[in-house]
C-alpha cells in the first residue's frame, strides 16, 4: 500500500509544481500587460486575474493539499523516515516550499487589486526560487547521505547562480529586441 500511496505524492507533486511555475509564469505576463496602452492593459489583466485565480484553484491549491495528504499518510506508514536528518531537512524546505506559496497567494491577490509592487525581472527570479527548492527536495530524498548533501548543495549554488545569469541574459535579449 506504501508504494501506491508514495505514487500518489509523486503525481501530485509534479501538479502541484507546475501549478506554482505556471502561476509565477501569468504573474510576469500579468505584469508585462501593464505596459500596454488601454484597452488593451485592462482587456489582459482581466483575463489573467481570471486565468491566475482557477489555475491557484483548480489545480495548485487541491495539488498541495494532496501532495501534502499523501506526504503525511507515508509519514504515518513508515514513522521511521522522522528518525533521519535527510528529511528533517527535506521537511524544512516543505515549510519553506509554502511559504513560497503563501507568497505567491498574495501576488494574485494584490495583482487582482491591480498592485503591480514586483517587476517582471524579481518574478522570474522568483520563479526560480521553487526550482531550487524542487531540486533540493528531490535530490535529498533520492540521495539521502550526508556526503551526497555536499555535493547537492554545492551543486544548487551552482544551478542558482547559472539561473541568475540565465535571467540577466535573457533581459539583456528582450530589451534589445525591443
Amino acid at each position: 500500500m506504501y508504494d501506491y500511496v508514495k505514487a500518489v505524492h509523486i503525481i501530485f507533486v509534479v501538479c502541484y509544481m507546475a501549478g506554482l511555475f505556471y502561476s509565477v509564469r501569468l504573474f510576469i505576463y500579468h505584469t508585462e500587460a501593464q505596459e500596454k496602452p488601454e484597452p488593451d492593459r485592462k482587456i489582459l489583466s482581466d483575463q489573467f486575474t481570471i486565468m491566475e485565480r482557477k489555475l491557484w484553484n483548480i489545480i495548485t491549491i487541491p495539488s498541495m493539499i494532496l501532495t501534502v495528504a499523501a506526504g503525511i499518510t507515508m509519514l504515518i506508514m513508515r514513522p521511521i523516515w522522522l528518525h533521519f536528518g535527510w528529511m528533517h531537512l527535506k521537511l524544512t524546505f516543505v515549510v519553506v516550499l509554502g511559504v513560497y506559496h503563501h507568497m505567491c497567494q498574495n501576488k494574485i491577490k494584490q495583482m487582482a487589486n491591480g498592485v503591480f509592487k514586483w517587476t517582471s525581472t524579481q518574478l522570474r527570479l522568483w520563479n526560480e526560487l521553487a526550482t531550487l527548492l524542487l531540486f533540493a527536495i528531490v535530490f535529498l530524498v533520492v540521495l539521502k547521505s550526508a556526503l551526497n548533501w555536499i555535493f547537492g548543495v554545492v551543486g544548487l549554488v551552482a544551478l542558482a547562480m547559472i539561473l541568475m545569469i540565465a535571467v540577466k541574459i535573457y533581459k539583456r535579449y528582450r530589451r534589445k529586441k525591443q
